[in-house]
């Protein structure tokens, strides 16, 4: 297929291009490169054996998208372009709202008028909230605590209504748990403006002398060694989930939900220790206050996309953090290096 890939200059777009073009489709990358580098898309071609077709440009631009939709012909459209920092958007929901509800609506009217009406759409399990019970599977009721979370919630109902609308729509929702990790040759991953807001990008730069420690948020949460469980899927098993997610929508119109997550969770010690015998280095770390918001526990249940898509994670924890281990320490300042 021809496919238009949003946000693919991006950590996830970045490897769900790579897994593409290993599929046989044909890409074009379509990013501001507000919160990425045009370095991935060198690493990207790197990987792939060939240039990376790229526009920069913003999904809210309507003549842009005309434009390139008219030159390119997609059949397809990839679609993870929007502002993601869930502690971000509290404090400028205006910018989250208008780049992630706005800028989709744009991009979906688009699609319309050039009669493209398949669509995998990146969303989040912040949409669930704080469930009451775990797993989290894709019944579980939607309360987002967040302007992000409720932005992916605003998104998923505006593509229902499409879809109700008009039933030739292909649309899969795929709701990411907590993607980390880093392509196995070491020349793509995470590379995060400023301070890492996430657990495993502060890991690595703590391992490779960026950061002093790690600030563990409480250690006294009732999970067995205190500290918050979550769950981490390797990025390269999350690019793949888009994959299986083109597969079945070639089948029938349709729109369907899938969770990509591990299936278990991982404790914050878990993962520092894990990451310890990954590169043979200590992570100094420090006991800090406990953040408002944070669940003791969070992870998902995906046998409905083993059992629809086809999809099982392949990477586990210790693969997880050599991946990303191997890509830090090749690239201690990320792509400035």
């Amino acid at each position: 297929m021809n496919i238009l890939v949003t946000g693919g200059a991006g950590y996830i777009g970045g490897h769900t291009v790579v897994e593409l073009l290993a599929a046989g489709h044909r890409v074009v990358v379509l990013d501001d490169l507000s919160n990425s580098s045009p370095a991935a898309l060198t690493a990207i071609g790197a990987i792939a054996g060939a240039p990376i077709p790229f526009v920069e440009g913003d999904i809210a631009d309507r003549d842009l998208l005309d434009e390139v939709f008219q030159r390119e012909g997609f059949e397809a459209v990839i679609h993870l372009a929007a502002s993601k920092a869930a502690g971000e958007s509290v404090a400028q929901p205006l910018r989250y709202y208008q780049n992630n509800v706005g800028g989709t609506t744009c991009l979906l009217a688009c699609m319309a008028s050039h009669g493209v009406k398949t669509i995998v759409f990146s969303s989040s399990a912040a949409v669930y909230g704080e469930p009451a019970t775990m797993p989290i599977g894709e019944d579980c009721p939607t309360a987002p605590v967040s302007p992000y979370g409720r932005t992916k919630l605003f998104v998923e109902e505006l593509l229902r209504d499409i879809h109700a609308a008009d039933g030739a729509w292909r649309i899969e929702i795929l709701r990411y748990f907590n993607a980390v990790g880093a392509h196995p040759s070491g020349l793509l991953g995470e590379d995060p403006s400023g301070e890492p807001g996430n657990l495993m990008p502060y890991i690595g730069q703590v391992a490779v002398g960026r950061r002093d420690s790690l600030a563990v948020f409480d250690n006294d949460y009732p999970t067995p060694d205190g500290t918050c469980i979550r769950d981490y899927v390797h990025v390269v098993d999350l690019a793949r989930g888009h994959v299986k997610a083109l597969e079945m929508l070639r089948d029938r119109p349709r729109l369907a939900i899938h969770n990509l997550g591990s299936g278990h969770g991982s404790s914050v010690m878990e993962v520092i220790r894990a990451f310890e015998a990954a590169s043979g280095k200590p992570l100094p770390h420090r006991i800090a206050a406990r953040r408002r918001g944070d669940m003791a526990i969070c992870y998902a249940d995906p046998s409905l996309a083993r059992e629809q898509l086809d999809w099982t994670p392949q990477y586990d924890l210790g693969r997880i953090c050599e991946d990303l281990w191997r890509w830090q320490r090749n690239h201690p300042h990320g792509f400035r290096d």
